[in-house]
């Protein structure tokens, strides 16, 4: 009975070492995306721009880019954009602004702690 009682002990100190290990990955990792004021369960993700033209210019790029896409006739340049070239550039740097890489890594370290006995954290 002793054994027993031992070993479901070592189980759940297990238990609370991985929880702990995870509550530390999360707030290391989950930055992208920050919960709503409202509580309504919407999170919000933030894009860095230098200033309101900088940002309106990024949503000019992005919607020239949907028009492009829209065109049933791709291959010719539409008469919106005629003289102001997609700059794709741009559109990748936001696309990449709003990858959360940072959420693959936890997901990756969160996989290692419960299919081993990883519970160390690079601090």
């Amino acid at each position: 009975m002793i054994k027993y009682i031992t070993k479901m002990y070592a189980m759940e100190i297990n238990e609370i070492k991985k929880l702990d290990c995870l509550k530390k990955l999360t707030a290391k990792y989950c930055n992208t995306l920050t919960p709503s004021a409202d509580k309504g369960g919407a999170h919000t993700a933030q894009i860095k721009v230098l200033n309101y033209y900088e940002l309106g210019c990024t949503i000019t790029e992005i919607i020239k880019l949907c028009i492009v896409a829209l065109e049933q006739d791709a291959h010719q340049t539409s008469a919106t954009i005629k003289y102001s070239p997609i700059n794709v550039a741009l559109v990748l740097e936001m696309v990449l602004e709003m990858f959360p890489l940072d959420e693959f890594e936890l997901i990756t370290e969160i996989n290692e702690v419960l299919t081993g006995d990883t519970f160390s954290i690079n601090e």
